[in-house]
């Protein structure tokens, strides 16, 4: 196991560790500004088949699909997709970020919301082609992650990489998608008070 490897299954045991306690601790975030974001830029006709990228205990998938979409989650923690199954009644994949299986120009769009600053920078590229390469053409991927001043490290039992805008907004052109909006969230708060940076994306 190499250290990226390693990093992954730490934080993983994290999760798995603190699972039910993480579901009560998030189960009333709103989150309805970055699913309203996620949307509105995209260009099929619903309803929509939406991948929810770390989808936890199943909150937001839960959400997409009383929307009327066809939504599908992922998540690496055993508990989360058992929980994210049985509460949200979706198809949900158990698979590593760092070993994604995804199917080809499968997804009109792919909801990223507070995952993938889990993944080692080292590893963001390739990471970031996967989710390119299975939107269909014109598919849209939001991401919400921690902002901070590109450190790199442990938080407790969890790796992170905390962008600022500039490198982050760099990593995801270089992917090849195409920027549509960026803002800090919660909304309505001085930037100090927004610990987190939302983004918009089109597949290239």
């Amino acid at each position: 196991m190499n250290d990226t490897e390693a990093a992954a299954q730490r934080t993983l045991d994290y999760y798995r560790l603190n699972a039910e306690a993480f579901r009560e601790g998030t189960l009333d975030h709103d989150v309805s500004q970055n699913i309203d974001a996620l949307l509105r830029h995209i260009q099929a006709e619903p309803p929509l088949r939406i991948l929810d990228l770390g989808c936890g205990p199943g909150r937001d998938l839960k959400t997409l699909r009383t929307r009327g979409h066809v939504a599908i989650g992922l998540d690496g923690t055993e508990a989360f997709v058992e929980m994210a199954r049985a509460d949200s009644g979706c198809e949900v994949w158990h698979q590593d970020l760092l070993q994604l299986e995804l199917p080809a120009e499968s997804f009109d769009g792919i909801f990223a919301n507070a995952v993938l600053f889990h993944v080692p920078s080292t590893e963001l590229p390739r990471v970031l082609l996967q989710l390119s390469d299975s939107l269909k053409p014109g598919g849209v991927l939001f991401c919400s992650n921690p902002r901070g001043q590109d450190q790199e490290g442990w938080s407790g039992d969890r790796y992170g990489v905390w962008y600022a805008w500039p490198t982050w907004r760099e990593r995801v052109l270089a992917a090849g998608f195409v920027e549509l909006e960026h803002y800090y969230r919660p909304a309505g708060l001085p930037r100090e008070e927004q610990p987190w940076l939302a983004s918009v994306w089109r597949k290239g």
